[in-house]
């Protein structure tokens, strides 16, 4: 029986099967385009799981209990091993880790917006998981369908552990709401500063962003940027209001027509200006990373030297 795509290109049969949803796999041909664009997007994912660390990891030593001060422990051992996931997906598409840290230092990759913003209060760790964690969820929950099979098989796990986070995060939130009027208004006050960055976390609008038509048209991504940004504040918002808190938007309100909540429009100004790397903590960001990379090279090297040796002692035995 004649195979119905035996006449097509290699890309169109590329596209043929990314049509009928089939999984493509390391081994298997892809355009180049397709490669660059799953190594950056898979790096960058990877570069802000380990940012991601350095905001939260300003309040492990300030926690106000010892369950508060574990359970921030873990969570920021579970973004070290998102990162780890990612880079090793990322790697499956013939990067090498050490390019990868070499672009995140160097500024050429970026990472999420998000956490070039300061942790000022307690409550920042509250609006970090609710908010930005659900964010991150609604983003990362599609990809455990994506078109690359190492990315999705890595996504299931992230997206589990993520949720717990998000959830930790809201719990903080409802403490604080139902303790002291001081503590509620920490909490308002966290909120009315995490709201509108969380919402750049989705990226540029549609309009302005040049990858996602190409995305969506691979199935890398499943939803747009605006797509998922609407869904963001249909489910934000309620929870908002659960907690007693107030969004900070004048614009939001119920959209009976749309069954859909209207809101008022990102500071895109601001959203650029932080990618470009001019926003609150870049730099410390940034520094704090390139640091870490330099401090931690010793380790490196001994773990390296430690496994020739090993591998030259089972070549011996042999």
């Amino acid at each position: 029986m004649e195979n119905p795509t035996q006449h097509l290109t290699p890309e169109e049969q590329f596209q043929a099967r990314i049509d009928a949803d089939v999984r493509i796999e390391p081994k298997d041909w892809m355009p180049d385009a397709y490669r660059k664009t799953l190594i950056r997007q898979i790096s960058q994912h990877a570069h802000s799981e380990l940012v991601g660390m350095l905001p939260e990891g300003n309040w492990i030593t300030r926690a106000p209990s010892l369950k508060r001060k574990s359970i921030l422990l873990s969570k920021v051992q579970d973004e070290a091993g998102h990162g780890l996931y990612l880079y090793s997906a990322a790697e499956t598409l013939g990067t090498t880790r050490d390019q990868m840290l070499a672009d995140l230092h160097s500024g050429k990759a970026k990472y999420s917006s998000i956490f070039n913003y300061p942790t000022l209060s307690w409550a920042d760790m509250g609006c970090v998981g609710w908010l930005v964690d659900g964010a991150a969820i609604l983003n990362q929950v599609p990809l455990c369908r994506t078109s690359y099979g190492p990315y999705a098989r890595a996504m299931v796990r992230v997206c589990k552990e993520e949720s717990f986070h998000q959830r930790q995060g809201f719990e903080i939130m409802q403490t604080l709401c139902e303790g002291a009027e001081s503590q509620k208004a920490m909490a308002q006050e966290a909120l009315n500063r995490w709201w509108w960055p969380t919402l750049m976390m989705f990226g540029p609008k549609d309009e302005d962003s040049p990858n996602t038509a190409q995305s969506m048209n691979w199935r890398i991504k499943r939803f747009t940027n605006d797509e998922l940004r609407q869904k963001f504040v249909d489910m934000m918002v309620p929870q908002a209001e659960f907690l007693g808190l107030t969004v900070p938007d004048e614009k939001v309100q119920w959209n009976e027509a749309r069954q859909a909540y209207d809101y008022g429009e990102v500071n895109w100004d601001e959203f650029w200006a932080v990618v470009k790397g001019n926003g609150l903590c870049n730099r410390d960001r940034l520094g704090a990373r390139v640091k870490a990379h330099e401090e931690g090279a010793w380790v490196r090297e001994a773990a390296m030297a430690h496994a020739a040796k090993r591998a030259e002692r089972e070549l011996v035995a042999a």
